[in-house]
């Protein structure tokens, strides 16, 4: 077994990997960046290496800076969790040149299958499915136009380094696929170092399957089942769960049969993952091979009782699998939520920021969290949005569904805008409870966008809720001991004055709203900013946060901020004037905190409505700026190279 492991990478994997490290009873390495220095994963390391500037490119990309770590610092194997350097073969091959072990598989295996045209001629030659397109890289637009129209619209553009999203577009239509192939191609080249792209047919209503294998040095290779990751946005996963709802154990076995198959054909060793993207009847087709841990590792070992980490350690340090096919054991059901520093309402634009306050729920036998972060520690713009990953388990997948929103109700986040919210919504759909999936279903189910706002079965929850806190604080103002027999207030929530009549019982209130009467029972005190208790004997908790006479309030999907009056003061309050928004068509904002990529225009010059204008890339994604109305530009604000925040003008126009 190792002496001692460096991490090669950051945020909440690399405290997974130094949590499993130090029950081998391993020494642990950290390396870290400027924007890192005070990182968790440097925290809970034995020790820690600087390895260089913020950007990745300089610090956690830098081979030559994390091999020097591990030389000087006498580790004897590296793991490298995933993105970064957890799929370069040269980063491999240098370190088996230092006699240092790379925790993975082999340099040849991380060749091919990291280049997704190659991976696609090995996995036809192994017998696995594979989706119509074409096996070579694409350049020319000319080509482009001919593959697509040969295979048929929609066609998927990817990169052939690519992952994660990144480098990927669908196109829809001939029309779109210039500017979708030079975008999807220059977004390789900075993610990857590798601008080349290919065109496969797109799967209609398509569901992303992928099967966990494992493969030692003795021959063995096994799979561990399924995790379903067709909850997407942008292309990145942010909802997985194990097993699918969609597949059968004949499909199963079938998906696994291959998947193994793919790894002996490139004698592949330690932990990796097949994806294949699978069609509503349950057909699949091969998508690419991941060989690395994947992000969404913990529903797998949830459901299986398998540490993945440890098991990766033990094939590196050359012990054979302990267990055989037959002897895997699967049960309940485990789904695995992204927390990201991101707000949904803006499209998923990147938050940066100090969190002011964090707070993760209890973990106990059903919930894990793995994160990165800690209250007081800085988001900043050089890295993946992700805070932390959610994991909840159940006997069946309905428990498991409850777990995870009684957990999500319980996590606090402030300081920056998240997803906390829509994750909530997405669960709590009617949709995704019946497992009627597919990896266009956030665009679906949230045609327009996802707005919080609360709907008249929140309401029923927020209103009785708000009436109770603000009673509290009445009574804490004035000092009142009495019980209250009758108060009368007006609650305004999403523009609009709700009446409540409210008077004390043991422990709670008894509220009438909209003809209704509930009983709300709870040991909330001013000061908390969790309320829990029950409303009609169902548990509820609600977070909030007293603003002044307002009272912020988010539950299940929902956030608002709302208002108690008395009907006097309502009154008063409605006939005051309403202040207009500033008028800001005339200016391009940046939605997001990042930097600007390149500009595609100059001063004096006419654009059209929906004319790209800016690139700006933020946490590893280019976004595209574009014109929303026809006008000529006047002032450009910025150049290429520049930092923006969020909000920031960039262009204005005439």
């Amino acid at each position: 077994m190792f002496k001692k492991i460096l991490i090669a990478n950051r945020g909440e994997i690399a405290c997974r990997v130094i949590r499993t490290a130090k029950s081998l009873g391993i020494g642990t390495l950290a390396v870290y960046s400027d924007a890192d220095k005070d990182a968790l994963h440097v925290r809970e390391a034995d020790e820690s290496f600087y390895i260089g500037p913020s950007p990745v490119s300089q610090s956690y990309l830098n081979l030559e800076s994390i091999i020097i770590a591990a030389c000087e610092m006498r580790a004897d194997a590296v793991h490298p969790g995933y993105g970064f350097l957890s799929e370069n073969a040269e980063f491999a091959e240098r370190l088996g040149a230092e006699k240092i072990c790379f925790i993975g598989p082999s340099p040849s295996a991380i060749s091919s299958m990291g280049d997704k045209i190659e991976a696609k001629k090995v996995a036809i030659a192994a017998g696995v499915n594979t989706i119509p397109g074409c096996g070579e890289a694409v350049f020319d637009l000319q080509d482009a136009k001919d593959i697509a129209g040969e295979i048929g619209y929609p066609v998927m553009i990817k990169a052939a380094a690519g992952g994660g999203g990144k480098g990927m577009r669908i196109v829809n239509s001939k029309e779109l696929l210039e500017e979708c192939m030079t975008s999807a191609m220059h977004e390789a080249e900075q993610a990857f170092g590798d601008e080349r792209v290919f065109i496969e047919k797109f799967i209609n209503e398509p569901r992303h399957i992928e099967i966990q294998v494992l493969a030692d040095n003795f021959g063995n290779v096994i799979h561990l089942g399924e995790r379903e990751c067709s909850i997407q946005r942008r292309h990145q996963k942010i909802i997985e769960e194990a097993p699918s709802p969609l597949i059968n154990e004949k499909t199963r076995k079938a998906m696994g049969i291959q998947s193994c198959a793919l790894a002996r054909a490139v004698n592949y060793t330690s932990v990796g993952t097949v994806e294949f993207v699978a069609d509503q009847q349950g057909n699949f087709f091969f998508l690419e091979m991941n060989t690395r841990l994947q992000v969404e590792h913990p529903v797998t070992e949830f459901i299986t009782g398998l540490d993945l980490v440890e098991q990766q350690i033990r094939v590196a340090s050359g012990e054979e699998l302990s267990f055989s096919q037959e002897e895997v054991k699967r049960s309940g059901w485990s789904i695995e939520c992204r927390l990201y520093a991101e707000d949904p309402e803006r499209g998923f634009m990147p938050s940066t920021g100090r969190l002011s306050r964090y707070q993760e729920p209890a973990k106990n036998e059903n919930i894990r969290v793995d994160t990165g972060v800690y209250e007081g520690g800085e988001i900043t713009v050089f890295y993946d949005p992700m805070i932390s990953k959610l994991i909840s388990y159940g006997k069946d997948r309905v428990s498991a569904i409850d777990s995870m929103l009684s957990a999500l109700d319980y996590y606090q986040v402030h300081g920056i805008s998240h997803n906390l919210t829509f994750l909530s919504s997405i669960l709590s759909s009617s949709r995704f409870i019946s497992g009627n999936l597919s990896t266009s279903f956030i665009e679906e189910e949230y045609p327009r966008g996802f707005f919080a706002s609360p709907n008249k079965n929140a309401l029923e929850v927020i209103i009785p809720t708000a009436a109770f806190v603000q009673l509290k604080l009445k009574k804490r103002r004035a000092r009142m001991c009495k019980p209250v027999t009758l108060c009368n207030y007006m609650v305004l929530a999403n523009r609009e004055y709700y009446p409540i009549s409210i008077s004390e019982i043991d422990n709670g209130i008894e509220a009438t709203y909209e003809e209704r009467t509930f009983i709300i029972k709870s040991n909330w005190r001013p000061g908390n900013e969790v309320f829990c208790g029950e409303i009609d004997n169902i548990p509820v908790v609600v977070q909030l946060a007293v603003r002044g006479t307002d009272i912020w309030m988010s539950w299940r999907g929902t956030s608002t901020t709302v208002t108690v009056r008395s009907e006097r003061a309502a009154e008063f309050a409605l006939n005051m004037p309403i202040k207009e928004s500033a008028d800001l068509s005339n200016f391009l904002i940046s939605p997001m905190p990042g930097l600007v990529v390149s500009i595609s225009i100059q001063v004096g010059d006419q654009v059209r409505a929906g004319q790209p204008l800016v690139i700006v890339d933020a946490m590893k994604m280019e976004n595209v700026l574009r014109a929303e109305r026809d006008a000529i530009v006047s002032k450009i604000m910025v150049s290429e190279g520049d930092s923006v925040a969020v909000d920031q003008v960039i262009i204005e126009f005439n």
